[in-house]
């Protein structure tokens, strides 16, 4: 069971940032990827709509063998991951923004998120900014475009610089010096949203936590893998092909890129 695959889904390919901070912490670990490219973005999908997806697909990396469940993407763990703990036994990994972490950093007091609408208007970041953030403002920017500009591969143009700077300098114009990425797609625009901030902004991701999070859980399990080889895998409900140049690209290690009908 120890070299069993950790199967980890997201909307589209924003979970490769999760897949790349995995593959670091545990150089062992076999990983099978789903994109649920056929229903992205899921940000403007309603929860129940959601909760099927979830359902169907963590089903699925169940029979594939499964050891683990990552949902890594924060519209789909608010709106899904306690179903998904009800559902099945096996150790299910949710991912959050990094608010705790933004209000240790801050210095100025004023934190930026950067995330989905879904995300942004969830009772469950509610609680996380009410429960870290006692002295701090919070502002929030829902950022339309981000995910579809990183599906397309679409990290460079001017659009996508134009797009992300309209996003990121209100909240730096209004005194944030701590920026929470909470969404699994926006790493992959961080060259962009590095060049409007400039070094002095502090930029939070959730990729390492979670593979700590993931590491915990597989050794209080004895399920981490030893002296294996692994084996990565990327599934699309989408045409795979039209995705391949980003995946190989972000995740060089990837053998098998195939199409999913579920």
């Amino acid at each position: 069971m120890n070299v069993a695959p950790i199967g980890v889904f997201d909307s589209g390919v924003g979970g490769l940032s999760v897949i790349r901070a995995i593959a670091e912490l545990m150089p062992e670990e076999s990983l099978l990827y789903v994109a649920d490219t056929a229903h992205c973005p899921y940000g403007a999908r309603p929860i129940d709509y959601l909760t099927e997806r979830a359902l169907c697909i963590t089903a699925y990396l169940q029979a594939q063998g499964a050891k683990a469940i990552v949902v890594a993407c924060n519209t789909a763990t608010v709106a899904t991951v306690a179903t998904l703990r009800e559902r099945f036994s096996l150790p299910i990994i949710g991912i959050e923004p990094a608010i705790r972490p933004a209000a240790a950093n801050t210095r100025s007091g004023v934190i930026g998120v950067l995330a989905t609408a879904a995300t942004l208007g969830s009772a469950h970041l509610a609680a996380l900014i009410e429960r870290h953030t006692d002295y701090h403002e919070v502002l929030t920017s829902a950022c339309p475009g981000w995910v579809e500009a990183v599906e397309a591969g679409d990290l460079e143009s001017a659009a996508t610089q134009a797009l992300v700077q309209a996003h990121v300098q209100p909240l730096l114009d209004a005194g944030a010096d701590t920026l929470v990425l909470g969404c699994t797609h926006f790493p992959f625009l961080r060259p962009l949203i590095e060049a409007v901030c400039g070094p002095d902004v502090h930029i939070l991701e959730t990729g390492m936590p979670v593979a700590r999070q993931l590491q915990r859980q597989l050794l209080s399990r004895h399920l981490l893998a030893h002296a294996h080889s692994p084996q990565y895998r990327f599934l699309s409900t989408a045409n795979p092909a039209a995705q391949s140049d980003f995946v190989r690209h972000f995740w060089p290690g990837v053998g098998e890129l195939g199409y999913l009908s579920i």
